[in-house]
């Protein structure tokens, strides 16, 4: 599904040029479940938005579903994004002014989808994840929990291939930050590929396939066959 080979991206720190990431070769395969780890400053959130097309590399080439994203304009990188990747962010990143249903509906919205159409799998969506009584409620009358689930629920409204999260459970309590795991591992259960990034080694052992990143590299890739550890807060 994914392949990197020899990304690169540096950043500017005053007159210095840090490298984020150095020259990075990943193959992920449809389906996978992977966690990302590593200290502040490795490069894992980099790595995050090169994969969401969020960020371009300054060399490399990345292919996604067979294409070379590096070829893209950005139109194409947008719509590239829309139709196949889903984002969930530690600080929820949903619009204030909108409901629940109306934030997990926005990616429709934008995608010109009839609203006869969006309704349906708005509502199916808000079951799923448990907030039909929830839909009308705004962010702020919401528990980081369910605007967690909100969140969650926008990034797969359009039946997105490949789900990123960074730090998902980071602004959770332990019960609340589980229930969000749970919810993104049945995702994955169901053929979403899931990529988390994470700092909590409990979180980072539950996926089967484990990188280990350290100054712009990868410096371990394990697959283990189940996962481990308890969440914690």
């Amino acid at each position: 599904m994914i392949e990197l080979h020899q990304l690169c991206r540096s950043f500017l720190l005053g007159d210095q040029a840090v490298k984020a990431l150095d020259n990075i070769n990943l193959s992920i395969r449809a389906g996978e479940y992977i966690s990302v780890m590593g200290p502040s400053g490795s490069g894992k959130s980099t790595l995050l938005n090169m994969l969401g097309l969020l960020d371009a590399p300054d060399s490399g080439q990345y292919l996604l579903q067979g294409t070379d994203t590096t070829l893209l304009t950005d139109n194409e990188r947008a719509r590239f994004r829309r139709q196949h990747i889903g984002f969930v962010f530690q600080s929820y990143h949903l619009v204030p002014r909108l409901t629940a249903q109306e934030n997990i509906e926005l990616p429709l919205v934008l995608a010109g989808v009839p609203p006869q159409q969006r309704k349906p799998k708005v509502a199916a969506i808000l079951a799923q994840l448990s907030l039909t009584e929830r839909a009308s409620h705004l962010p702020n009358q919401l528990s980081g929990g369910q605007r967690q689930r909100v969140a969650i629920g926008r990034a797969i409204v359009m039946q997105p291939q490949l789900l990123l999260a960074d730090e998902p459970t980071g602004n959770l309590d332990s019960q609340s930050g589980l229930d969000v795991v749970n919810i993104l591992e049945q995702l994955n259960q169901q053929g979403i590929t899931l990529l988390v990034v994470t700092h909590d080694p409990a979180l980072g052992q539950r996926a089967r396939r484990r990188i280990r990143m350290v100054d712009g590299r990868i410096v371990a890739d394990e697959q283990h066959s189940t996962a481990a550890g308890t969440l914690h807060a």
